[in-house]
């Protein structure tokens, strides 16, 4: 009998050189725990032991609520390599949709952080199938009433010897919920063979660097913090998990660890450069990487004024998510913050196409925008029990993104809009990237958002929403902003159609679960007759 092992793809493989090499470097949750990669992998064992002790297995669903922590980190290695399923639950949806994504899941088990106790107390009667419960604190406390154990606890009656097994590379090893405009949230499943070629493409782009502190600041719920945990691990780095995002806070972890690489998306940027304490801390080299929605040129320049290495990363939860990012090339070089906002170039093994409505390649240049669609190797094969959203979504044999775009004569990808978001006027398309770009740089805007509202004549007009930097004018905004669409206009750079018939001053933006934009719900809020000032 033939002694070739035929190597498969799980996660498990991305820990043999961190492991041999790397052993002794630290991971940190900042006033709970600090240890290194060795003992990491000591407590990954104890955690399978004690999932096992518990009747979890192979093929079990087992459902995390926590801040990003050690043991958020532990759950996404040691749950998928024991050949059970991660899903991590999105706490910023409201209780309806996250007991739906629960039960949508057929969830074995959910590990509950002590501050997400409350939350669980909404749904807990609604869930619809047996459950152990496990119980997760920072610091000593009392088992809640029906829960099956504390995880400390749990590991530390566990041994720290699990064999974890060869299976098929194509094995669901994650399970995570995004939502749409309508409807129930969707179930998005991603595969070892996927997490691991996703991880292979990242590692490969040069975005991360063995000799980096890594801290994540896009929650771990989040298409697994963008892939980006299972990379800083294949290279061994210093890990940072910063808890709960509160910008003094996070400030105060970039500089006490001297983290050097980071991601978010754009609000949680600008909420950083924004806060008090940002004057107290020296941010010159750090790398963030903005995704999520789009980088606005007037947010790249304010971090630049702050020493930071900004750069912009495409993708959606259905795509793992890596499909573009920055070129590092150019960065190292000293990238123009047109060179870092722009949408980016293809990951290795993603094949992009901007296709019209007959899935025909449209010609490079600004003037040939289409759809953004994509293949790649690591992409979700379709929605948890979906059938209908999944054939839609890989319509034509490619993933859909929604999102229209174009390609640079050099292959540089540029997004210009959402299709749900481009703002249809009289017959032509507006988009609200371009003027997202040219109000942001106006001195007294934060932030901005481009929307369209109803307009009986035009079908749709844009209109800017705008929340204000502390003790601006909002005289003086407003003159700034006309001012600068109207050079944009004269320059070429923006059509006359596209200036904007209205302006909202808001005291703050609504964001998504997620910290995005929510453009449907500015929209909403604004598409009835305008109240008179006063």
């Amino acid at each position: 009998m033939s002694e070739v092992y035929d190597y498969p793809l799980l996660v498990k493989q991305l820990l043999h050189s961190t492991l041999q090499n790397r052993a002794a470097e630290e991971i940190i949750y900042p006033g709970v725990m600090r240890y290194s990669y060795r003992d990491w992998y000591a407590r990954l064992q104890r955690a399978a032991n004690a999932y096992a002790a518990l009747g979890l297995g192979p093929g079990s669903v087992i459902a995390v609520m926590d801040w990003d922590s050690h043991r958020y980190f532990e759950s996404f290695f040691a749950v998928p390599m024991m050949g059970a399923v991660l899903h991590t639950v999105n706490v910023r949806l409201s209780p309806d949709q996250i007991v739906y994504t629960i039960n949508h899941a057929e969830d074995d088990a959910i590990l509950v952080h002590r501050d997400f106790l409350p939350l669980l107390a909404q749904v807990r009667d609604r869930i619809t199938r047996p459950v152990k419960l496990i119980l997760l604190q920072d610091a000593p406390g009392d088992l809640p009433e029906g829960f099956d154990g504390e995880y400390e606890a749990l590991l530390a009656a566990a041994s720290d010897q699990y064999a974890f097994p060869d299976f098929d590379e194509r094995t669901r090893a994650t399970l995570f919920y995004t939502t749409g405009t309508t409807g129930n949230p969707k179930g998005v499943t991603f595969t070892h063979r996927q997490i691991v070629l996703h991880t292979l493409a990242g590692a490969s782009g040069g975005l991360m660097r063995r000799r980096d502190v890594y801290m994540p600041i896009t929650p771990l719920f989040h298409v697994h913090a963008w892939g980006m945990p299972y990379i800083a691990t294949l290279f061994g780095v210093r890990q940072v998990y910063p808890g709960r995002y509160e910008p003094a806070r996070l400030l105060r972890l970039v500089d006490e660890h001297r983290v050097t690489f980071t991601h978010c998306v754009p609000t949680i940027l600008s909420m950083l450069l924004a806060a008090p304490e940002v004057d107290e801390v020296d941010l010159t080299g750090w790398r963030v990487i903005i995704g999520g929605s789009a980088l606005p040129e007037g947010l790249a320049a304010a971090a630049a004024a702050r020493g930071v290495d900004v750069m912009s990363g495409y993708g959606m939860s259905e795509t793992c998510p890596l499909l573009t990012t920055s070129d590092t090339a150019a960065m190292e070089a000293g990238a123009t913050i047109g060179q870092r906002t722009a949408t980016g170039i293809a990951a290795p093994m993603v094949e992009l196409r901007v296709v019209d409505g007959e899935m025909r390649d449209m010609p490079p240049g600004r003037t040939s925008p289409g759809e953004v669609v994509v293949r790649a190797p690591w992409l979700t094969m379709g929605y948890l029990k979906d059938a209908e959203k999944t054939a839609d979504l890989w319509r034509g044999g490619y993933l859909h993104t929604g999102d229209v775009g174009y390609l640079d004569a050099d292959g540089t990808l540029h997004i210009t809009d959402r299709i749900k978001d481009v703002i249809k006027s009289g017959g032509e398309w507006i988009s609200s990237l371009d003027l997202e770009n040219i109000a942001s740089v106006v001195p007294g805007v934060a932030e901005v958002a481009a929307i369209g509202l109803p307009d009986p004549k035009w079908g749709e007009r844009p209109c800017l929403v705008v929340a204000l930097t502390p003790g601006a004018r909002i005289e003086t905004v407003e003159a700034g902003l006309r001012a600068a669409v109207e050079e944009a206009i004269r320059g070429g750079h923006l059509s006359k159609w596209a200036a904007p018939d209205r302006v909202e001053v808001v005291d703050a933006l609504p964001k998504t679960s997620v910290g995005k934009l929510d453009k449907k719900e500015m929209r909403a809020r604004l598409s009835g007759p305008r109240k008179a000032a006063g």
